[in-house]
């Protein structure tokens, strides 16, 4: 840019130097603006953005047609001049742009509606992504998930979540104030993260109200899961083909398993469902059902793991007292 000022004849070299380096900042800050932009946003949104500038010229030129069909019409009288025509017909076109661009964008998942018989795919079977719920922004474990780099360039939080979150900031009860300003905050430490890939979402839905039907509805369009941590749908099965993983049940599953015969100290909580039978948690909350711990209730004992189970809601660790192995193991006194 710089070389090109000063190869032109007007002007001195160090005006034209200086011009064609601020032209060149500028024109490289412009390029490093959209590159930051466009790393927001999904292909899925270019295509939709480049579809509605299509649809929306081919509706700004049918509207001039219009425009140009009326004015000419014989009985009309009215005389216009030249300079309002041409004002007409550019306002005409552009407003047929913008009407073409706008509900292509805004009812971007009408599009496979209104051409049944058009669906691209991949012929290769790649990774789906993960569409994040306001619930897994609210739960802080989702920050060293995204700092393993198992999930980088895979998550996508839907703009009308980021919506919701900051409508319930401001206007709603001290408690949803809270939650919703910690998940914004959640939010903003994952786009700090430069190698997650952190995405954005700009579908909108029109016909329905429910946040978690809009998140099934763009996961099918979208060929994407759902990534949340609210604990009443950790056994919610696969929803219309779209499955829903749940950071509670991945927590659950990387958790140590106990061994057969190891010892540990587990205070005896409230009675079991069998006889002498006591039940204890763990920290992270596992049940510990000890055998013969129905006399310890309140009292931290002495247990040995007998077996783990594996059960839909979690894991159940079943286990035997100390003293009532000790006693079995002893000889009986004569």
């Amino acid at each position: 840019m710089t070389a090109f000022m000063v190869s032109l004849p007007i002007g001195s070299a160090l005006q034209k130097t200086f011009i064609g380096l601020g032209v060149g900042i500028l024109f490289s800050a412009v390029l490093l603006s959209f590159e930051m932009l466009f790393r927001r946003y999904s292909l899925k949104a270019f295509n939709t953005v480049i579809l509605g500038l299509f649809i929306g010229y081919l509706m700004g030129q049918a509207l001039c047609s219009i425009c140009n069909a009326v004015l000419g019409m014989s009985h009309m009288k009215v005389v216009l001049q030249p300079q309002t025509v041409d004002l007409v017909k550019v306002c005409t076109f552009l407003l047929g742009t913008y009407l073409g661009t706008f509900l292509t964008i805004r009812f971007s998942d009408e599009i496979l509606v209104s051409i049944p018989f058009l669906r691209l795919s991949q012929a290769n079977q790649r990774k789906k992504d993960l569409l994040v719920d306001s619930s897994a922004l609210s739960d802080p474990r989702i920050i060293d998930l995204a700092t393993t780099g198992i999930i980088d360039n895979a998550l996508i939080v839907p703009r009308f979540i980021q919506k919701e979150l900051a409508s319930k900031a401001e206007i709603g009860e001290e408690s949803e104030k809270n939650k919703a300003k910690k998940c914004l905050d959640t939010l903003k430490k994952l786009e700090s993260l430069p190698h997650l890939g952190l995405r954005f979402d700009e579908t909108q839905f029109s016909r329905f109200a429910d946040t978690f039907s809009q998140l099934v509805r763009l996961a099918r369009l979208s060929d994407s899961n759902i990534l949340t941590a609210d604990i009443s749908q950790v056994q919610l099965p696969p929803v219309e083909g779209v499955q829903i993983l749940n950071i509670h049940a991945l927590s659950n599953a990387l958790k140590p398993l106990m061994a057969t015969g190891e010892s540990m100290t587990i205070k005896i909580q409230r009675f079991g469902k069998e006889p002498n039978q006591g039940v204890g948690y763990l920290e992270d909350g596992t049940m510990v059902v000890v055998n013969g711990g129905g006399d310890y209730i309140g009292e931290s004992i002495d247990v040995s793991v007998l077996s783990v189970k594996h059960t839909s809601s979690g894991r159940m660790i079943f286990c035997n007292t100390i003293d009532s192995i000790s006693a079995k193991s002893s000889p009986a006194e004569v």
